[in-house]
């Protein structure tokens, strides 16, 4: 079974401004069509696949999805889709928001998008809201590295503020999204030294000979049992990823130095991302 801990509900004009819709076309080549439909996912990923959902808060990007369009969409198909809430913790109300998505709508993790919204995430003035997720068992999904966005501040996407995150929050879930590319090496410093702090690698197999280095680093740095598959829907699919990997995962590499670990690559694929997340229940 595959599980893709990475997918955006988006509903075009409900969920986003024209101006983080034209600065998407930076994503990759091209414009990018944001609204997402389950049954253009279903048909672009294998039978069984068991995806976490997430929309998105932040408001200085001109991004809010409601957190009641979620959970609507995971509860349509209960047996595949499980919901995460998004937080803007810069937006007054937030930590109603918080309780309203985990305790009435049954949310079960946390999207946070520091550099989107603007605000540094290991800053204590947030510690209520990492305290919270790491009592109920709620994991984080943390927007790491670069973005097409051009108000959003790349200081705070740097994958090292999540390590302040982790010291004082040790059995907190995290998952830093996208391997912090371009900082790929920070993420593995990151991941490699907490045991519950792992990082995706969505949105990268378009970008061959960058995730190839960085699979290299994962491998040096004996942390492939860290990264968990995600394919960053409607921005890339399930398929067209896991083909992407499995591309990447041939390469020969550079003389001299050993090729990647094929076996380790495929174990990406089918990691048993839920279980690790505290979600397979």
């Amino acid at each position: 079974m595959i599980v893709d801990v990475h997918s955006h509900l988006f509903r075009h004009s409900h969920d986003f401004t024209d101006p983080f819709r034209s600065d998407s076309a930076r994503a990759h080549a091209g414009e990018v069509d944001l609204t997402v439909k389950w049954e253009e996912y279903a048909a672009t990923a294998p039978e069984g696949t068991r995806t976490i959902v997430v929309g998105g808060k932040a408001r200085r990007s001109g991004l809010w999805v409601d957190d009641a369009a979620v959970a609507s969409y995971a509860g349509a198909h209960p047996d595949r889709l499980i919901g995460y809430l998004s937080l803007d913790p810069t937006q007054p109300g937030w930590q109603d928001e918080l309780r309203y998505g985990h305790q009435e709508l049954g949310l079960r993790g946390i999207k946070l998008m520091p550099m989107y919204a603007g605000f540094d995430p290991a800053a204590e003035e947030y510690d209520e809201l990492y305290t919270y997720a790491e009592r109920h068992g709620l994991p984080l999904l943390v927007h790491t590295g670069t973005t097409f966005v051009s108000s959003a501040p790349l200081e705070w996407a740097m994958p090292r503020h999540l390590d302040a995150v982790a010291i004082r929050h040790p059995e907190l879930r995290m998952v830093l999204a996208h391997l912090g590319h371009p900082f790929e090496g920070e993420c593995i410093a990151v991941i490699r030294k907490h045991p519950h702090v792992y990082a995706d690698i969505s949105a990268l197999h378009y970008r061959p000979f960058q995730l190839w280095h960085s699979l290299r680093l994962v491998q040096d740095y004996g942390v492939f049992h860290k990264l968990m598959f995600g394919s960053d829907y409607p921005f890339t699919t399930v398929d067209d990823s896991v083909r992407g990997l499995r591309e990447i995962a041939r390469i020969p590499g550079i003389p001299g130095l050993p090729p990647l670990d094929v076996d380790a690559v495929e174990e990406i694929i089918h990691r048993p991302s839920l279980d690790l997340l505290g979600l397979n229940g």
